[in-house]
């Protein structure tokens, strides 16, 4: 037996100021994130194991958070069972990343640690080959099924079925009683769902309910009546805006004859959140939606190269615009120094336009019956700050004039100036536009904001451009 190494320094984690998991670590805990991958990287299996047991839950997070990817794994595969449940805490794509190289069987024993709705998840994001050889040795296998049954990203596919549902015609003091007898099976605790006769929500307790109503005040006395419940098919993304809207901590989930089958907790309404932020943002970049930083070189290649043979057909396009202006170019060239300036303003304009409208999308907040308000709104803005812009180049080309010749620069910089305000209104309104339409037809309202909008203005920018120099200058 080889001899282990021994820490460096203390392997003793200090509390820091409240803040997110992926802020920095202070100087001390980073030291200990260093010297934990030193261990791991040098087999000290026994002095990891035992310095880890000392570490609570939240930590554990952090340490698997900051660990190199290949020392993370390498800690997965040494853990004791119990342990393996903080797995269940980290962020999807990361835990997905960690679980993908680990073998079958230890790949088991981390999701049998795990709720049913947390492991169909976790399924979800590893390779279908290996999900399919881990369900059949699972402990919760005919839950998990059930929910992998659902389709995917649906209320059915992340909803818990573990829920406290009490009879309408019960006290308040026998609700009490009953949450006190079941308290080791009861997790967590948000609200106490009132069911009738046929298993129907008709209302919920909340706990200053339970805590202010005396023992035999009858439950349909003081139970909430405002609840939304949610169909096991309803998009996930719904359901988080629908939580968002009306300020739901739970959501209630009911079959097709209205019977509570199951529940949508905080957690997952986060994570629901969470994962369609990051989603959007791939969108916006021109990435797949399910883009992750640890992919092969192969999925890479194969997820990006489609956006950039698009970007490429586009910026053809464009170029294809400017050539066809080759005459215009040839009499003044002047002009071409203006086209980046039009080009660079259309495509800032559009993409802003578009952020908003899919901000508004995502939130519930716009949809397709507020097109022509929000587009009027938009485009007072937009003439605001085009006529600001359109000013700003005037000026510039009056100053440049005044170094070296060019042909009529007042009437240059007033057609510059018209042409500034009339590209940034055209691609505000396709900004503001398209998504909205595209979420009318089913289709994410984030690609909008990636490399069609993008394109579109380009083209767009310099044809008008060149249309309107044709016109006044040239």
């Amino acid at each position: 037996m080889k001899n282990e190494k021994k820490p460096q320094i203390p392997l003793v984690w200090q509390a820091e100021p409240s803040k997110a998991v992926s802020d920095a670590l202070s100087p001390h805990n980073r030291a200990v994130v260093d010297e934990f991958a030193r261990l791991i990287k040098a087999g000290a299996r026994e002095t990891v194991i035992k310095a880890v047991r000392r570490l609570p839950p939240p930590v554990m997070v952090e340490l698997f958070v900051h660990l190199p990817l290949k020392r993370a794994r390498k800690l997965t595969s040494w853990l004791d069972k119990p342990q393996l449940r903080v797995i269940a805490e980290l962020n999807p794509s990361f835990r997905a990343a960690l679980l993908d190289d680990v073998a079958v069987q230890r790949l088991v024993d981390v999701l049998d640690g795990f709720e049913p709705e947390e492991a169909a998840d976790a399924l979800d994001d590893l390779p279908e080959e290996l999900a399919e050889q881990a369900l059949p040795r699972l402990r919760e296998r005919e839950a998990i099924e059930s929910l992998r049954s659902y389709g995917e990203e649906s209320a059915g596919s992340i909803m818990s079925r573990k829920f406290v549902a009490v009879p309408l015609d019960w006290t308040v003091g026998q609700v009490a009683a009953e949450i006190r007898s079941n308290a080791e099976a009861i997790e967590k605790l948000y609200a106490v769902n009132v069911v009738d006769s046929e298993q129907r929500p008709v209302g919920y307790l909340r706990l200053r309910d339970l805590l202010l109503s005396p023992p035999e005040t009858p439950v349909r006395a003081v139970m909430q009546t405002d609840f939304v419940a949610v169909g096991p098919d309803t998009d996930q993304e719904a359901v988080a805006q629908l939580a968002d809207r009306y300020e739901l901590s739970v959501v209630p989930v009911v079959d097709g004859d209205g019977r509570l089958i199951g529940r949508i907790t905080p957690k997952q309404l986060r994570r629901v959140l969470r994962e369609e932020a990051e989603e959007d943002l791939n969108l916006m970049s021109g990435l797949p939606a399910d883009s992750r930083p640890d992919q092969s070189i192969r999925r890479i290649v194969r997820g990006r190269i489609p956006w950039l043979l698009v970007g490429l057909a586009g910026a053809s396009l464009s170029a294809a615009v400017v050539g066809a202006f080759e005459e215009q170019l040839a009499q003044a060239a002047i002009l071409a120094s203006f086209i980046p300036i039009v080009m660079s303003m259309a495509g800032n304009a559009g993409i802003q336009a578009a952020t908003v409208a899919v901000q508004g999308l995502t939130s519930g907040t716009v949809t397709f019956a507020d097109l022509g308000w929000r587009l009027a709104k938009e485009l007072a803005a937009a003439f605001v700050n085009g006529a600001i812009a359109a000013a700003v180049l005037i000026v510039l080309v009056l100053v440049v004039a005044q170094f070296i010749v060019i042909e009529s620069p007042v009437i240059l910089a007033l057609t510059a100036g018209l042409a500034l305000l009339s590209v940034i209104l055209v691609a505000v309104t396709v900004g503001a536009t398209i998504p909205i339409l595209l979420e009318r037809v089913g289709i994410d309202p984030a690609m909008a904001t990636g490399v069609f909008i993008t394109t579109g203005n380009d083209i767009l920018s310099v044809a008008l451009f060149f249309l309107l120099m044709m016109s006044f200058y040239l």
